[in-house]
């Protein structure tokens, strides 16, 4: 089977939580080839965006051109855009590949609050939409791009719909900001698209460690998409990795921390027990890469 080649347009976080970072573990988790085109560079840690550099447009094409005219690409990830004329731009070139699924993330906020789009990119958003094959708002950015509130499970279906006719593209609605209904302790997001309404229900994880949520979950599903899923499975094999990595997070900084996207574990390690022949399991590699040279946790 051929890998998938994931191209990842977005910002780049240095506190390794959210953006490009937190793409490149997404895709390369779930067996994709993950590969860049940096729209912006952030100075960025767990407590907030402290600077923000827009990388200017034609690079970011070179960017794209560079990978699509050699490498290829299966799927494509849009996150953090960095500006009007970037989303603009992006757009003209991305309508050149034929057939190719791409899932847009409409990053305008960032999990601190810091805001990483104006008025003028949101605006410019309407060219990326029309492109996407999925877009993955979450309630303030549904409210924003549909121009409506939404305050309810009602309301956001309501919203989503209206953004899927307009605009032709699936909306998958998260619904993270609606507190959970009764005491059932769930976060449902809905998938719509012009043949059903999905549900995707699953245990809401009371942390404050949830920085990347959002890039995680779209970059994943590019991964499923590029690898021939279904849109409703590639929602639900993404949908368990983010509540996986959520649980597995480690606890990093003082304030909204990165997900665990390797799940608490040295993958290295379970990938070469699975292909060994002399029968080691991966807490034998473990101990033995310990004992051999010390290895362990950080400081």
């Amino acid at each position: 089977m051929s890998t998938a080649r994931i191209l990842i347009i977005a910002g780049s976080d240095s506190g390794g939580g959210a953006g490009i970072q937190a793409d490149i573990k997404a895709v390369t988790m779930l067996g994709g080839h993950a590969m860049t085109a940096i729209t912006a560079i952030t100075a960025q840690n767990t407590l907030g965006v402290q600077a923000v550099h827009a990388v200017p447009p034609d690079m970011v094409l070179a960017q794209i051109d560079s990978v699509v005219g050699d490498i290829g690409v299966d799927a494509v990830k849009i996150g953090m855009i960095g500006s009007a004329v970037t989303a603009t731009e992006v757009a003209e070139r991305l309508a050149r590949l034929d057939g190719v699924p791409i899932v847009f993330d409409p990053v305008m906020v960032a999990t601190s609050g810091s805001v990483l789009a104006d008025e003028g990119t949101i605006a410019a958003f309407r060219a990326l939409m029309g492109l996407a094959t999925l877009v993955t708002p979450n309630l303030p950015e549904l409210a924003a791009l549909g121009g409506v509130a939404v305050a309810s499970a009602e309301d956001m279906e309501v919203a989503a719909r209206h953004l899927m006719k307009e605009h032709g593209s699936a909306i998958l609605a998260k619904g993270g900001h609606l507190p959970s209904a009764g005491d059932e302790g769930v976060i449902r997001d809905l998938l719509v698209t012009p043949q059903a309404v999905i549900t995707f229900t699953n245990p809401r994880i009371e942390t404050r460690h949830s920085h990347g949520t959002g890039c995680t979950l779209a970059s994943a599903i590019a991964t499923g998409l590029g690898q021939g899923a279904t849109l409703d499975a590639a929602v639900g094999r993404a949908e368990a990795f983010v509540a996986a990595a959520l649980a597995a997070a480690p606890g990093l900084g003082g304030g909204h921390g990165p997900m665990g996207h390797a799940l608490g574990t040295v993958p290295f390690y379970h990938l070469l027990a699975a292909r060994d022949g002399d029968g080691f399991d991966a807490a034998a590699h473990a101990a033995r890469y310990a004992g051999d040279a010390g290895f362990h946790g950080g400081r």
